[in-house]
């Protein structure tokens, strides 16, 4: 069983962090370059999404690339 400090999971967490502020990133540059801002809501829904699909998929897939 895996404890909060694994370092696995615990990659996979800053991996999801790194994934999401990237997204903020861009949306910022979005907004920059004259996007229009759609709302608190979707943008966090976004933000969320990207963070929990990066942490997912970067926790299923490191055990696979560390052993190549």
């Amino acid at each position: 069983m895996s404890t909060p400090t694994d370092p696995w999971r615990k990659s996979a967490l800053l991996w999801g962090v790194v994934g999401a502020l990237a997204f903020l990133t861009l949306h910022q540059g979005y907004l920059l370059f004259g996007g229009e801002f759609l709302g608190f809501g979707p943008v966090a829904l976004l933000t969320t999404t990207v963070f929990a699909v990066g942490a997912t998929t970067t926790y299923l897939l490191e055990p696979r690339l560390r052993a190549r």
